[in-house]
């Protein structure tokens, strides 16, 4: 295992352990010409994501997108960060012009159910939200923490 891969492992792991900011201390480390790969920008803006820095995030997620206009990742991040700085129509409009490889992924109609509930659409979220625990069971216990669904739980007990 290579120094660089040894720390895009390290940070993913942090990451997931929710240390934010050991993971960016660990791809700081990385050659200045690694911070262009796309999937060390995709950790930094996890980490973003997970700081609750949304405009930075944000900001990072639009490299992302050019750099793999075709990949759903840069498309979910930004819409989340979106959503998140209360932009959730951008959100919306956002992943409505994603790339087609977006609707094969359970977290796309996972996060537009959430969206929508949060816009007050409760019959369209709750199709969408349907949709993605049929692709992903476990999301559907994701939602029962899920602070967008708190309007939806009754009616998201009986799906």
């Amino acid at each position: 295992m290579t120094e660089l891969e040894r720390r895009i492992l390290a940070a993913e792991g942090y990451i997931e352990l929710g240390l934010h900011s050991e993971a960016r201390m660990e791809l700081s480390h990385l050659p200045t010409k690694s911070a262009e790969r796309p999937d060390v920008i995709e950790l930094i803006v996890l980490c973003f994501m997970g700081e609750k820095r949304w405009a930075e995030g944000l900001a990072l997620t639009q490299k992302l997108r050019e750099l793999e206009p075709a990949e759903p990742g840069g498309y979910i991040h930004a819409a989340y960060c979106l959503h998140e700085l209360g932009q959730t129509h951008e959100a919306l409009d956002l992943l409505a012009r994603g790339p087609a490889v977006l609707r094969t992924k359970p977290v796309y109609y996972y996060n537009v159910g959430c969206y929508l509930a949060c816009l007050g659409q409760d019959e369209k979220a709750l199709q969408l939200l349907e949709q993605s625990f049929e692709m992903d069971g476990s999301l559907r216990n994701h939602a029962r923490k899920d602070p967008d669904l708190d309007g939806l739980r009754k009616k998201l007990e009986k799906i």
